[in-house]
C-alpha cells in the first residue's frame, strides 16, 4: 500500500529544517528516523546520489506517514522522474534547471532550487520556487542573507551548506524560512557507534537554538 499524502507545510514549520541524508543505507536511515521524529523533525531529503535512493524514499513514505520525504541533488529531468516515481513529496536541487523547476510547479510539487547570487536567487524564485536554497552558504553567512533580503524581501530563503548548531539561530534572525543541514545534523560519529539516543539529543539541541522561530 502506497502513502499518497502530499507535502505538509504544517509539519515543516514545526521544525523548519530539511535534514539531508547522503550515502547512508536503509537500515541506518530507519534508526535515524526514529530519533528524528522523536525530536520533532519532520522533513528529510535523500540525495539522488545515495545508493538505493528510490528504495529508501519508498520505504520512508510507506512506514513514516508523518514525515515529509523528498529527493535532493536533483539535477536533471531523469533525476526528477526517478524521484517522482519513488514517491518524493518535494524536490531539492543544487542548481537552477528551468525544466525541472517548471515541471515541479506544474505538478504543485514543492521545489527548493539551489542558487548563489542575487540574480540566480531571483530567477529561481521567479520560476516558482517554494523557497530558494542558498547554496553553498558556507562562506556567505547570515550577513549575506540579510543583505539579499533587504531589496528582495518577498523571497523565501533556505541556506544550505555550512549551517550548524553554532550559527543556525543567526540565519533565522537574518530572515530565512528554513535551513538545510547534512553532516552537521546527522553526526557521523554518533551514527557510526549507533548512539541514537545521543543523536536525538543532538537534534533537540539544534531545534532549541531556533525555538523562537518554530511552531510547537
Amino acid at each position: 500500500m502506497q502513502n499518497n499524502t502530499p507535502f505538509s507545510w504544517h509539519r515543516y514549520h514545526i521544525t523548519p529544517i530539511v535534514g539531508i541524508v547522503r550515502g547512508l543505507d536503509l537500515d541506518t536511515v530507519r534508526q535515524i528516523i526514529k530519533a528524528y521524529i522523536a525530536a520533532k523533525f519532520y522533513t528529510i531529503e535523500v540525495t539522488m546520489n545515495t545508493p538505493n535512493v528510490a528504495k529508501i524514499i519508498k520505504d520512508l513514505r510507506l512506514n513514516y506517514p508523518n514525515l515529509n520525504v523528498g529527493a535532493g541533488t536533483v539535477c536533471t529531468m531523469a533525476d526528477l522522474d526517478k524521484a517522482i516515481a519513488a514517491g518524493a513529496q518535494f524536490i531539492v536541487t543544487p542548481i537552477i534547471d528551468e525544466e525541472v523547476i517548471k515541471k515541479c510547479v506544474a505538478m504543485q510539487l514543492p521545489v527548493f532550487p539551489g542558487a548563489y547570487t542575487p540574480t540566480e536567487i531571483y530567477k529561481a524564485w521567479a520560476l516558482g520556487a517554494s523557497a530558494v536554497k542558498v547554496f553553498p552558504a558556507t562562506k556567505l553567512g547570515p550577513k549575506y542573507i540579510k543583505d539579499v533580503l533587504a531589496p528582495l524581501n518577498q523571497i523565501k530563503l533556505m541556506p544550505t551548506g555550512g549551517v550548524s548548531q553554532e550559527n543556525i539561530k543567526s540565519f533565522f534572525e537574518a530572515g530565512v524560512v528554513g535551513a538545510g543541514m547534512g553532516s552537521s545534523l546527522f553526526d557521523k560519529q554518533m551514527i557510526k557507534v549507533k548512539d541514537f539516543e545521543a543523536l536525538q539529543g543532538h537534534f533537540t539541541a539544534i531545534r532549541n537554538e531556533i525555538n523562537l522561530f518554530v511552531k510547537s
